[in-house]
């Protein structure tokens, strides 16, 4: 009885979660894939000022992609929202630090010189 249990615990828990669902959030990657590589070999190569316009949107997509795999495929949008903020607070901790030290290894560049 515990194991028909779960099991039906188990397929409520994800619902939102179909092979329809899934499709289509593979084909949005898909779309974010196309795009970058439609910036990387065809705008960047005919126009390398657009090189510093190219980086953001990079990152930007990367971080969108990111975003869709954790939510969907490691079904962090379907978890409470204690679970997401313990995973998703931390990482911004680190992201700022990076930033942070990034932005301010220049002047001890600069102080050794």
């Amino acid at each position: 009885m515990s194991a028909e249990s779960h099991e039906i615990h188990h397929d409520g828990e994800h619902e939102g979660m179909t092979k329809k669902k899934i499709w289509q959030i593979a084909l949005v990657l898909s779309i974010i894939t196309a795009i970058e590589f439609i910036i990387a070999l065809l705008i960047v190569p005919g126009h390398p000022d657009y090189l510093r316009y190219a980086n953001p949107a990079y990152i930007f997509l990367t971080l969108l992609k990111a975003f869709f795999i954790v939510a969907y495929f490691m079904h962090l949008k379907f978890e409470k929202m204690g679970l997401v903020l313990s995973i998703i607070v931390p990482i911004l901790f680190i992201v700022g630090l990076i930033l942070v030290l990034t932005n301010e290894s220049h002047h001890w560049i600069d102080l050794r010189r």
